[in-house]
């Protein structure tokens, strides 16, 4: 979808339009800016990207753009030991912040969807450690 500029993004040398994917970025990089949030849940198409090599910015990311409005649907994983209603409501806020301060756009909902949490691990020893304090 494409945003179309609204009359206030017309100027005598044309007009501003900002691409959803634009959007898509600046949400995602708000959401990982808060502390808790162990990474974006990007399905099945973020994950082919990331093995391409590519780092897919707006993983985990839905936008619904209008004219003057964005809606926008993220979709995360929070690190184990953290409350995720905090986690959330600091999401929405900074990322409210974040596409309204730079786009300009009002943004009129942001959901948080939690699909998984992250469980630090303990390093375990590797196999040929443990052979050489057998030995």
């Amino acid at each position: 979808m494409s945003t179309l500029a609204a009359d206030y993004e017309r100027t005598d040398m044309g007009t501003i339009q900002i691409a959803p994917e634009v959007i898509e970025i600046i949400a995602g990089l708000a959401t990982i800016e808060i502390q808790g949030v162990a990474g974006m849940s990007g399905g099945f198409a973020g994950g082919i990207a990331e093995l391409l090599g590519r780092k897919n910015l707006s993983k985990g990311v839905k936008v619904e753009v209008g004219q003057r409005e964005a809606a926008v649907d993220v979709s995360i994983i929070v690190e184990y030991g953290n409350r995720i209603p905090e986690i959330a409501s600091e999401i929405q806020r900074n990322v409210k912040r974040s596409i309204e301060t730079m786009t300009g756009l009002q943004v009129i909902e942001v959901n948080v969807h939690i699909h998984d949490v992250h469980f630090k691990s303990t390093e375990k020893p590797e196999a040929e450690d443990v052979l050489l304090r057998v030995k």
